[in-house]
């Protein structure tokens, strides 16, 4: 079993509060996945994230619907929380995200543990298309981050702004 990862990190010029924000509610993980994987939220809302909270979603992967559980398995308000995949495309997916805040912004760190299914075919459907696939939907996501919070301080938003990162609240 080939246990791959990918790890990205984003600086944006934001608070600490406002980036995680942007990250704490699962109804808005459609505004930063890329619309060719179709993503619906099936779990009834509203969620609250917390250690222990189980999502239902639904993506397109390579034009083919999965139903996707992950589990919300360790959660620390501002700086980190873990998804676990429990039902979907992969054998193992672990998503961690971290959150830095410093004097000029805040970091974003996404590191991703995932296995295949299917054993050879598995690593290479990986070299061939699985890893340029979760990288453009990083890329996607990064561009959008980028876009919403650089729109919000172009607005020059309210401090308690009813939109945080372009997403509604």
């Amino acid at each position: 079993m080939k246990i791959y990862s990918i790890r990205r990190e984003q600086f944006v010029q934001r608070s600490l509060d406002d980036v995680f924000r942007m990250f704490e509610r699962p109804e808005d993980l459609s505004l930063i996945t890329p619309p060719s994987m179709d993503f619906i939220l099936l779990s009834p809302r509203p969620i609250e994230k917390k250690a222990g909270t189980l999502m239902d979603f639904a993506v397109r992967v390579f034009g083919v619907r999965f139903h996707w559980m992950a589990m919300i398995t360790d959660y620390q308000r501002p700086y980190r929380f873990v998804d676990v995949q429990i039902k979907g495309p992969y054998t193992f997916w672990h998503h961690t995200h971290l959150f830095d805040e410093s004097e000029k912004g805040t970091n974003i760190v996404d590191e991703v543990r995932y296995v295949l299914p299917f054993g050879i075919l598995g690593r290479l459907l990986h070299a061939l298309l699985v890893r340029r696939r979760i990288e453009r939907i990083f890329d996607y996501r990064a561009k959008v981050i980028a876009r919403n919070f650089a729109l919000q301080s172009d607005q020059a938003a309210a401090p308690d702004c009813a939109a945080v990162g372009g997403i509604s609240r």
